[in-house]
C-alpha cells in the first residue's frame, strides 16, 4: 500500500496552506468581514477569490477544460483538508458545498449545451447553485423513493408541483438541480431538472432558522406551484434521477469529510495553543495528564478519519461507488468533528464558549454533520446491509496483480 502523494498534489497543498495562513485567516479574524449569518461577506470573498484565481488555486476538483486543475479524489482529500483550516477556506477556492457537488455532477452528467449554460457560470464564480431534493414529511428525505414532488408532462413541457425544504444555498442560488417524480416506477420514477431562479412558477417560502452558521443562501423551504420547464432542462435523462443522486451524493459526502477533517485539526490547534500557555494551580494545562489524554485521543481519531477518507477516495478514483467506504468515513468524521469542537471548548473553558475563537462556530456547525447527506443511522444500516450480503468478505483486501 502506497501512502505517498505525488509532487504536484504536495505543491498544491503547500500553496493552499500558505494562502490560508497569509490571506484567509487574517480575514476570518476580522469580524467586520463576516455577514449576518456567520459566513464571509461577499465583498471580502470576492477579493480573496480573485487572489486564489491568480495563484492557480481555483476549482481544483474540475477538469482543465472546465476551468479546473483536474485533481483526483485522493488529491482533493489532501487539498480540501488543508483548505478548511479556516472556516472560510473552501468557499474562497470554489470548493464549498453545495456548489462543489453540483459542479462535479454537472461536469459528469450534463450535455455540452447544458455545461455552457448551467455549469460554466458556477465554475467561473459568477453564479451559485442549489440541489433541491429533500422534502417535508411525508415526502422524500434519506429515502428518495418517498418523493412527492411531481413533474407532469404536458405537450413538450413538464409542469412541476411540490415542496422542498432544507435546500442549502437556495437563498443565494441562481441555478438549481431539482428532483421530481415523473412516474411510479420504483427505479426509474425520478428525473432531475435544471432551472433558474428567474423561472416563474416557484418561490422560496422561507429561510429556515437553524442552530448553526450557514452557507451563503441558508437552508430554505421552496414551493413549486406550476414551474414549467422544457425537455432540454432534463439532466442525464428522464427516469434517471435516482442514478444522478447516486452520482452526486457519494462524492459529495466524502468531500464533506475532507473539509471536516480540516476543521477538526483547527480545533486541536486552538486547544493545544491555549493549553501550552494557560497556567492553573501552578501547572501548565498542557502538562496535565487529563489534557494530554484528550488531545492524544483526538489526534488518533483524526488520523483514523484521514485513512477512511483516503480509502474511499482511492476507491472512487478506481471507478467504484465506494458506498460502504463513504458511509464509514461519513459516520466517523461527522462524530469526530463534533467531539473535536467539544474537547477544544472544554480545554479553552469560557474562552472556548465565547466568540473570541471560532470554536463555538465550529461546534454549532458540527451538529449538522451527523444529519446532512444521510444521518448516522442511515449509513449504519447501509453498512449492515453490506455486511449481511458479504459476510466475512466485508473486510477482504483487494488482491493486486503480480
Amino acid at each position: 500500500m502506497d501512502f505517498t502523494i505525488c509532487p504536484r498534489i504536495e505543491d498544491f497543498r503547500l500553496r493552499i496552506a500558505r494562502f490560508v495562513e497569509d490571506e484567509i485567516l487574517p480575514v476570518e479574524a476580522n469580524r467586520a468581514a463576516w455577514d449576518a449569518h456567520g459566513n464571509i461577506a461577499d465583498d471580502w470573498l470576492d477579493a480573496l477569490r480573485d487572489k486564489a484565481r491568480g495563484e492557480g488555486l481555483w476549482c481544483l476538483q474540475l477538469r482543465p477544460e472546465t476551468g479546473g486543475q483536474g485533481l483526483c479524489k485522493v488529491g482533493m482529500s489532501v487539498c480540501y483538508e488543508e483548505m478548511n483550516r479556516s472556516i472560510f477556506g473552501p468557499v474562497v477556492f470554489n470548493s464549498a458545498a453545495p456548489d462543489d457537488g453540483n459542479m462535479m455532477v454537472l461536469e459528469q452528467a450534463a450535455t455540452d449545451a447544458q455545461k455552457a449554460r448551467w455549469l460554466a457560470p458556477i465554475a467561473e464564480g459568477r453564479a451559485r447553485s442549489a440541489f433541491a431534493m429533500t422534502e417535508p414529511h411525508p415526502g422524500g428525505g434519506s429515502d428518495p423513493g418517498m418523493m412527492l414532488t411531481t413533474a407532469k408532462k404536458q405537450g413538450d413541457r413538464y409542469v412541476i408541483r411540490g415542496r422542498k425544504w432544507f435546500i442549502t444555498g437556495a437563498g443565494a442560488a441562481d441555478h438549481f438541480i431539482l428532483l421530481a417524480r415523473t412516474s411510479d416506477d420504483p427505479r426509474r420514477g425520478l428525473t432531475a431538472f435544471l432551472h433558474h431562479r428567474d423561472d416563474p412558477g416557484w418561490r422560496i417560502d422561507r429561510r429556515i432558522p437553524v442552530m448553526g452558521p450557514e452557507e451563503h443562501g441558508g437552508h430554505c423551504e421552496l414551493v413549486y406551484g406550476g414551474l414549467e420547464l422544457p425537455a432540454d432542462r432534463i439532466l442525464l435523462g428522464e427516469g434517471l434521477g435516482l442514478k444522478l443522486t447516486q452520482m452526486r451524493l457519494g462524492p459529495a459526502r466524502l468531500t464533506h469529510c475532507m473539509r471536516w477533517l480540516g476543521l477538526a485539526k483547527r480545533c486541536m490547534e486552538i486547544a493545544q495553543e491555549y493549553a501550552a500557555n494557560r497556567h492553573g494551580f501552578g501547572v501548565r494545562l498542557s502538562g496535565r495528564e487529563s489534557v494530554q489524554i484528550k488531545l492524544g485521543d483526538l489526534a488518533m481519531g483524526i488520523e483514523v478519519g484521514r485513512l477512511l477518507v483516503m480509502k474511499a477516495a482511492w476507491a472512487l478514483d478506481r471507478g467504484s461507488f465506494a458506498r460502504k467506504e463513504v458511509s464509514m468515513a461519513k459516520i466517523h468524521v461527522a462524530n469526530l468533528l463534533h467531539k473535536a469542537a467539544d474537547v477544544a471548548i472544554q480545554i479553552n473553558g469560557a474562552r472556548g464558549y465565547s466568540q473570541d475563537t471560532v470554536l463555538e462556530w465550529i461546534y454549532r456547525y458540527a451538529r449538522q454533520a451527523r444529519l446532512v447527506d444521510g444521518a448516522d443511522e442511515v449509513h449504519q444500516m447501509v453498512l449492515n446491509r453490506h455486511w449481511v450480503d458479504e459476510g466475512r468478505g466485508f473486510w477482504a483486501w483487494e488482491p493486486g496483480v503480480e
